[in-house]
């Protein structure tokens, strides 16, 4: 497993180690043990799954303190753009965002620290997308920015997205009072 710390702190890009021959594929997704020596000391108690058509754009979602949520998501099947953008105040990398492609082939897999808004975009019908969150879903604590802000100049890569109710209804980020706050 190699980990990439990418330009936003707490950020990572995880490119996992494949063991593959004749019978398919095997590798290890989860060792608490390595992600710890590897500096990412979080205690996972949630896991959530999602199964989206081509074209789905989820997010930009977070739960604001103090049920934030750090999340390391990964793809089973399929392929997504993921996108996070930094919420969290004072931070050198505040209102920032940052892409990574993660498939089902791939297996890479990024960290996403709390304070940021995390979203993703489908390029395959059929995809799953797995994640796991350090705290509990509370649904007064949820909260986001809009998918196609302006400010954000996002490429989602997709010219007719299928979104949510929800998702349509995020505010703007300069509407955003962000719960967060950047901690060395």
């Amino acid at each position: 497993m190699r980990i990439i710390e990418e330009p936003m702190p707490g950020l990572k890009l995880i490119e996992s180690t494949v063991f593959k021959d004749d019978r398919g594929y095997f590798y290890e997704t989860f060792n608490s043990s390595t992600y710890h020596a590897k500096g990412i000391d979080v205690n996972f108690v949630q896991d959530n799954e999602s199964l989206s058509q081509k074209n789905v754009v989820r997010g930009l979602h977070f739960q604001a303190p103090p049920y934030g949520q750090a999340k390391l998501v990964r793809v089973l099947q399929g392929a997504v753009v993921d996108v996070v953008v930094d919420l969290r105040k004072g931070s050198p990398t505040f209102k920032q965002t940052y892409k990574a492609k993660l498939s089902g082939e791939n297996k890479h897999q990024l960290y996403v620290p709390v304070g940021f808004g995390h979203g993703f975009v489908t390029l395959e019908n059929d995809t799953i997308f797995s994640y796991k969150c350090s705290n509990l879903y509370n649904k007064a604590s949820e909260g986001g920015v809009i998918w196609n802000d302006p400010e954000l100049n996002i490429d989602w890569e997709v010219d007719s997205p299928i979104l949510s109710e929800k998702d349509v209804c995020l505010p703007l980020l300069k509407n955003l009072e962000s719960p967060f706050t950047y901690e060395k």
